[in-house]
């Protein structure tokens, strides 16, 4: 604990599949059900996947997995709340594992940690008000938010478009909202974009919304082992 705040313990990890980190995330959950490690924050980006959450269904992925360059894109059902999205490099991913109380309000604190991180970035965003949850920018989905909560330690949580290739999206019904136009920093700014700035933003922000000291850990202390 530093300065007076439990820590978020922040960890980097690059381009990892999507299986990788979500048995990485399975891990971390156990070890932050039994207090051996503080709540923790992982960054990373995906090769190109859809993701289907519970409450997804057939008709919002039509055709099955699409190829993107020569690469067909994998699809893979997980147990967050939500709908189908879609993950690919140059979006920055983050899965909180933590202790929380209330689900919504934790989708609230999520919510306004990227708003303020958007800020930074010169992009006025705002949360869910009177739309579905997730970050929106004139209108537009600039980051989605879904999570799935086990013995009150999250996993799963938030991807924010820096300056992803967003055609993919156009492909399924993302988030089950047939009519969402989603965006990214790159696009609303109209320079390119790494999602650096951002990591650094979202771990300072989200740490202020949890209450929490950000703290930078190394994947092998984390996780044991390396990771990718």
């Amino acid at each position: 604990m530093l300065g007076g705040m439990p820590e978020l313990w922040v960890c980097n990890l690059g381009l990892v599949p999507f299986a990788t980190a979500l048995a990485c995330q399975e891990s971390l959950r156990a070890a932050r059900q039994a207090d051996e490690i503080p709540d923790t924050l992982l960054l990373l980006e995906h090769p190109p996947v859809y993701t289907r959450g519970r409450r997804s269904n057939a008709d919002e992925l039509p055709g099955g997995p699409r190829l993107l360059g020569e690469e067909e894109i994998e699809v893979v059902d997980v147990d967050r709340g939500g709908r189908v999205t879609y993950h690919g490099p140059g979006q920055l991913v983050g899965y909180p594992i933590v202790r929380i109380g209330d689900v919504i309000g934790y989708l609230r604190s999520l919510e306004r940690a990227i708003v303020a991180t958007l800020s930074r970035e010169g992009l006025a965003a705002s949360g869910a008000g009177e739309r579905p949850t997730g970050v929106w920018v004139s209108g537009r989905k600039i980051a989605s938010i879904g999570v799935h909560v086990s013995r009150r330690v999250s996993t799963h949580g938030f991807a924010v478009n820096a300056d992803n290739d967003l055609t993919p999206f156009s492909w399924i019904v993302p988030c089950g909202m047939p009519d969402v136009e989603m965006t990214s920093v790159a696009r609303e700014t109209g320079r390119a974009h790494t999602i650096g700035g951002l990591r650094r933003g979202v771990a300072t922000e989200l740490a202020r919304a949890l209450e929490r000291t950000p703290r930078q850990v190394e994947p092998d202390r984390l996780l044991g082992a390396p990771v990718g």
